[in-house]
């Protein structure tokens, strides 16, 4: 069952807001991952391929516009911008 689960990658560099979000998504069925910054975010949408992207645009690295840039250079996979 847990193959079936939608990945949802939050990017937060905040903890009690990837907290909130992974608590919601996960009663809701969702599978998350997490990452703090923006370098972390581009290297995990790449390894773990999520579905959908939640992401801060205020990152401490580089920002969520940047994140954005990267990502689109590969992938199409749809990203929430909080």
């Amino acid at each position: 069952m847990a193959d079936l689960q939608v990945k949802v990658l939050v990017v937060d560099d905040e903890p009690q807001i990837r907290r909130l979000l992974r608590v919601s998504l996960t009663a809701q069925g969702y599978h998350v991952i997490e990452a703090s910054s923006g370098e972390q975010a581009v290297l995990m949408a790449a390894t773990e391929q999520p579905e959908v992207i939640i992401l801060d645009l205020g990152l401490p690295d580089i920002d969520g516009q940047e994140v954005i840039r990267r990502v689109r250079e590969w992938t199409d996979t749809p990203i929430i911008v909080l």
